[in-house]
């Protein structure tokens, strides 16, 4: 009797001490995100990651998702890149390193790992920023988009999930452009879409040189196509009030070529 009055006030202060441990974990681990990736494609992808100068890695630059299968990725506080999809690939296993190329999305990297280099257009790009703003942690946010600056290649869709504060949307691109791409827009058979600033590299397309400011840059024809058919997707560069979304604490799914109820 006297061991189980002695032990008791023990063991539930060894409670409440384990629940503080963890539940501080969870506040230190809830600056970050995890970014899972879906290939709901009738084909094999090879999606490529690309973190921003300043931003370390999270954990691979490269790999291959076949039909159906998923991935997930820890993204810390301060994190910023983009995800994006590579088809057609071709990468032997001669070497055990896997070398070859793709035809869409390809960077340049010939290995299944892109190894820091982002992707040559055209492709449909998702891009993060995670936990940024204020030094007070309770007023951070993450910035995310679905990008069509540098083309289309797949659709592709972005979900934020558990999280709060911002407009913690879904956005993306879920139309098949190829099949609205004009004739002077379209890569190769027609595989993926090109931006009008890829195309012709005109500064009035790519806003640079006189046209690189927001009043200076307007949408042009070949980005109200993809605007009215992606409408929360940046159709150019400057398409920022319509295609930024911000949410706090979430974690985000990526899924390519999506379902959706029409």
């Amino acid at each position: 009797m006297i061991i189980t009055v002695l032990h008791s006030p023990v063991s539930f202060y060894s409670i409440i001490l384990s629940f503080l441990f963890f539940h501080a974990l969870h506040l230190v681990g809830s600056d970050g995100a995890t970014i899972t990736i879906v290939n709901r494609c009738s084909f094999t992808v090879w999606p490529g990651i690309l973190s921003n100068s300043g931003s370390g890695d999270i954990g691979t630059t490269g790999f291959e998702l076949v039909p159906g299968d998923s991935r997930s990725f820890q993204a810390p506080a301060s994190w910023s890149g983009r995800f994006w999809a590579r088809t057609g690939c071709n990468f032997n296993s001669d070497t055990g390193r896997g070398q070859g190329t793709c035809l869409t999305g390809d960077c340049g990297s010939n290995q299944v790992e892109c190894n820091g280099a982002g992707a040559k257009p055209p492709a449909t790009l998702a891009e993060f920023t995670i936990g940024s703003g204020p030094e007070d942690p309770a007023r951070k946010q993450d910035f995310y988009d679905v990008s069509l600056v540098d083309g289309y290649n797949v659709p592709m869709l972005v979900e934020a999930s558990g999280g709060s504060e911002g407009t913690c949307q879904t956005t993306g691109c879920v139309t098949d452009l190829n099949q609205k791409c004009p004739t002077e827009l379209r890569f190769g058979s027609g595989s993926a879409c090109k931006s009008a600033c890829e195309a012709f590299g005109s500064p009035e397309y790519c806003c640079s040189g006189a046209y690189a400011a927001p009043t200076e840059c307007k949408p042009s024809m070949y980005s109200e196509i993809f605007k009215s058919a992606c409408p929360r997707s940046y159709s150019y560069a400057f398409d920022d009030a319509t295609s930024t979304f911000t949410c706090t604490d979430a974690d985000y799914t990526i899924t390519l070529c999506p379902y959706l109820p029409r």
